[in-house]
């Protein structure tokens, strides 16, 4: 017997003709509210996000108004809904936790009827920051190519509409994946969501700028032209299309939206009623078959690691890079924008072979918090480490670890953005800048580690700071990458003199330098970082373990 079909008496939407609207708005406001009372970080990044929000808002809103009458302002508004819209669709796959108080699964135990929820959770969900920011720009939209009286009776119509559709849209999908999303495989999302994002700025980056020089919003008319008939963009559209008096278009694309809101409103209603009534693998058994795992000896590329402890650390770290969702989010994120951004700028001319330094900083970000990195199995950790020479074998094969893909990487995103600039006079020395670098940034890594370790919760995608731990986050990172830099400025200044001293023909002493530089600097702040790990062993385990 499923939930639905349990006699527990009549759907709390029907009792009394008592609406189920004002409990879930009530209900959201509550849980936001208690939320915001848990520590006063939390409060202050609420805060803050709302605070920028109606800023970018306001300013959105004031920048539409002032294209009112311009010649592309519908070219323009069609397009930003059509990428809002997109925004809302893929956003809840990326972060299936970022509204816990709607999450559908909180409520298969209810007796509650899915046609009444969808209606109470449309409009809880209209409460927050993405919705204000959405609504902020259709009616900039619609103010910046309203022009008559049938036009205002469209815009007046193709607000809440366009709205109601982005909100539908990312509830449908959240819905229809919110057990693979919620699930151990189904966190995998996360090496997804960070691939899209990073490529996705990096592409809009480009696009932006070659925009500029290819005569403006002009050039994108026939994007546009297609996109308006595409829901929610479609009603915002039909707005443009009574300005200039087709209001046979207009009523034709207001259309298509609400029947793109009733499409997405069927859709949620299947898949809630399936996830209300469907069991999932927390009810039914599964019997996997196990595997032979009786050679316990390394194989494959591990085989070729050092044997004992060092061996043993590395094959750890990086079959977590292989395994587990948040540092296979991180590795990929950071692989991914290492070579796009150097790469696109070399490819519009703007770049520089130094440049592929980047793709070495956001790898060697990887070695802060790496403590943090084992959640709650650290306490299996840090019951080996019992003298200052474990902590320093631990710390010294997790950067070795980290080394043996970030080296070859950093080679191969140097040799092509060399290769794409046609200035390999530059590689010697870039190559020799960004070992410093690495350099650099392991001994800052493995102080931090140990200096200010703090845990990464284990749920939501891109929950990797314990609440309250925020500003040791920020102190672990930036205060890091600072060091680095500094650490790294004798090659640095080497590689500047050089350039300036008219010596070009001896930059490939960078190589070597940087190369031999990094190795001390690196080594030297593990070893310094081993002694405090083990004198402060029972704070880092206290840190990491908070969430």
């Amino acid at each position: 017997m499923t939930v639905l079909d349990t006699p527990v008496g009549p759907p709390v939407a029907a009792v009394g003709g008592y609406s189920l609207v004002p409990v879930f708005v009530r209900l959201k406001l509550t849980l936001l509210r208690n939320g915001l009372r848990q520590s006063s970080g939390r409060r202050a990044a609420y805060v803050a996000s709302l605070v920028v929000t109606v800023l970018l808002a306001v300013g959105q809103v004031i920048g539409l108004v002032a294209l009112r009458g311009h010649a592309q302002a519908e070219t323009l508004v069609v397009l930003l809904t059509a990428l809002v819209a997109l925004g809302w669709a893929v956003m809840p796959l990326f972060f299936p936790s970022g509204d816990e108080t709607l999450d559908p699964s909180r409520l298969v135990m209810l007796p509650l009827r899915p046609r009444p929820l969808i209606g109470a959770l449309l409009v809880a969900s209209l409460i927050g920051i993405g919705p204000l920011f959405t609504l902020a720009l259709a009616l900039g939209s619609v103010i910046a190519v309203a022009r008559g009286a049938a036009a205002v009776v469209a815009a007046v119509i193709a607000v809440p509409l366009a709205l109601l559709v982005c909100v539908a849209l990312a509830r449908s999908v959240a819905t229809a994946n919110i057990r693979l999303l919620t699930s151990r495989k189904g966190r995998d999302l996360a090496v997804l969501s960070g691939l899209v994002i990073g490529v996705g700025i990096q592409f809009v980056n480009f696009g932006a700028q070659r925009l500029g020089r290819t005569g403006g919003l002009s050039s994108l008319e026939p994007l546009a032209d297609v996109v308006r008939w595409l829901p929610p963009a479609s009603a915002l559209g039909a707005v443009g299309s009574a300005s200039e008096g087709a209001y046979g278009t207009a009523v034709v694309q207001l259309l298509l939206s609400v029947l793109a809101l009733g499409a997405l409103g069927w859709l949620w209603h299947r898949s809630l009623a399936k996830l209300m009534t469907s069991p999932d693998g927390s009810t039914i058994a599964a019997a996997e078959p196990s595997s032979d795992r009786s050679g316990a000896g390394r194989s494959g590329l591990f085989a070729l690691l050092p044997e004992g402890r060092t061996g043993t650390v590395m094959e750890r770290s990086l079959r977590y890079v292989a395994r587990d969702p948040k540092t296979k989010a991180a590795w990929v994120t950071a692989l991914a924008i290492g070579l796009i951004v150097p790469l696109l700028n070399a490819v519009q001319g703007t770049g520089s072979v130094y440049l592929a330094s980047f793709a070495t900083g956001m790898l060697g970000m990887q070695m802060y918090n790496q403590f943090g990195q084992d959640t709650s199995a650290f306490w299996m950790v840090a019951l080996s480490i019992s003298s200052t020479r474990d902590a320093y074998l631990e710390l010294r094969a997790r950067a070795l670890a980290l080394l043996v893909i970030t080296l070859p990487y950093t080679v191969l995103v140097t040799a092509v953005n060399a290769a794409v600039l046609g200035d390999w006079a530059m590689l010697p020395g870039a190559m020799g800048l960004s070992f410093a670098l690495l350099g650099g940034m392991l001994a800052t890594g493995a102080l931090a580690s140990a200096m200010v370790p703090y845990s990464i919760p284990q749920e939501g995608a891109f929950k990797n700071v314990a609440p309250g731990q925020a500003g040791l986050a920020w102190i672990s990172i930036l205060g890091g990458l600072v060091a680095a830099g500094l650490l790294s400025g004798p090659v640095i200044g080497l590689t500047i003199w050089l350039h300036t001293a008219d010596l070009r023909d001896w930059l490939w002493l960078v190589l070597p330098v940087g190369a031999v530089y990094g190795a001390f600097i690196g080594r030297l702040g593990v070893r310094l970082a081993a002694r405090r790990t083990a004198d402060r062993l029972p704070e880092i385990l206290a840190a990491v373990s908070k969430g």
